[in-house]
């Protein structure tokens, strides 16, 4: 029993130290980004006007007659 205390203690510290650091370093790394490229939320840009209107588009062809293939049954 010692000796999992002994060798598991130290594991857990360093996962404690390590997920710290990795939480400083991003943090940091984050205040940095926003002072260097800063988010702007505005009001968007209305849409631009179309130039010309397009006419519509043309009606779909007609439905073509259904090909029926023969029935090999009906020759039975």
């Amino acid at each position: 029993m010692g000796m999992v205390i002994i060798i598991s203690l130290p594991l857990i510290f360093f996962c404690l130290l390590l997920g710290l650091g990795c939480y400083l370093l991003g943090r940091y790394k984050g205040r940095q980004e926003i002072r260097t490229n800063p988010e702007i939320y505005g009001v968007p840009a209305p849409p631009s006007r179309p130039a010309a209107s397009f006419p519509s588009p043309p009606p779909p062809p007609p439905a073509a007659a259904p090909h029926n293939k023969p029935d090999s049954l009906a020759y039975a």
